[in-house]
């Protein structure tokens, strides 16, 4: 099963790297320094936490899974920059356009198939998103299932900046997931407006229920201010639910 098989490095933030038979993706890019700021028209993003590893120490990297480009603390200047050594990057339709280059916009519920030096066939599906609430949708976004063709168990989901919202629950409808990357940490931007942009621990809680069988691995709730929601927070939820031991934190 793929979610048996896949290597984990946590770099922080949304910032993962996956190998997989053979093969490396690395999940929203985002590679500066601490105390690095991020001036808008409406607001000041500042990053608190730098990478567990640089990209020059990471080594080359086959794809990039980006859920989307217009956010800085999603995809950042090293980030960005990170895109051209890479075979492809895959992201929104809006961010493949403005990024251009090798990168590959989908549609929700598009497929790709990468063939692997083993024989097998690695499934991308792009899932649906929700950037925040319904009146203040920050997207668009876009997250990932990983499994192998014709392998039904070990999927393998990457959420993306979402919050919940019952394009989720289509995906445990769709999929056996047996690992979650969820996005939370209740991102909110005081400029924007009040509601969270990122699931809170209590929307983690509804996650887990909808995939009973995997393991929830939180992303992007650390290294950034605008989360409101710390590793306390998810964990003390996820005690009080009765499933701590559902939950992977590195």
């Amino acid at each position: 099963m793929l979610s048996d098989e896949i290597k984990i490095n946590y770099i922080g933030g949304p910032t993962i790297l996956l190998e997989v038979a053979g093969l490396r993706f690395i999940t929203d890019p985002t590679f500066d320094e601490k105390d690095t700021k991020y001036k808008t028209n409406f607001y000041v993003l500042h990053k608190l936490a730098g990478p567990a590893i640089t990209p020059d120490k990471i080594g080359k990297i086959d794809f990039v899974l980006l859920s989307h480009d217009h956010h800085f603390d999603n995809l950042d200047n090293r980030g960005r920059r990170l895109l051209s050594s890479v075979d492809k990057v895959y992201t929104t339709k809006a961010g493949s356009k403005r990024l251009g280059g090798n990168s590959i916009g989908l549609e929700n519920w598009q497929k790709i198939e990468i063939p692997l030096k083993d024989g097998r066939i690695l499934n991308i599906t792009a899932t649906p998103c929700r950037h925040g609430p319904v009146d203040g949708d920050r997207g668009p976004v876009v997250g990932f299932v990983l499994n192998y063709k014709n392998e039904t168990d070990g999927v393998v989901y990457i959420t993306g900046d979402t919050v919940w919202f019952e394009g989720i629950a289509e995906v445990a409808k769709k999929f056996s997931v047996k690992l979650v990357f969820a996005f939370m940490g209740a991102a909110v931007v005081k400029e924007v407006g009040p509601a969270h942009l990122t699931m809170t621990a209590k929307e983690g809680i509804i996650l887990a229920k909808h995939f009973p069988d995997a393991k929830i691995f939180p992303l992007h709730f650390e290294g950034w201010k605008h989360f409101s929601e710390s590793r306390k927070d998810i964990e003390d939820a996820f005690k009080q639910e009765g499933i701590l031991k559902r939950l992977i934190i590195k």
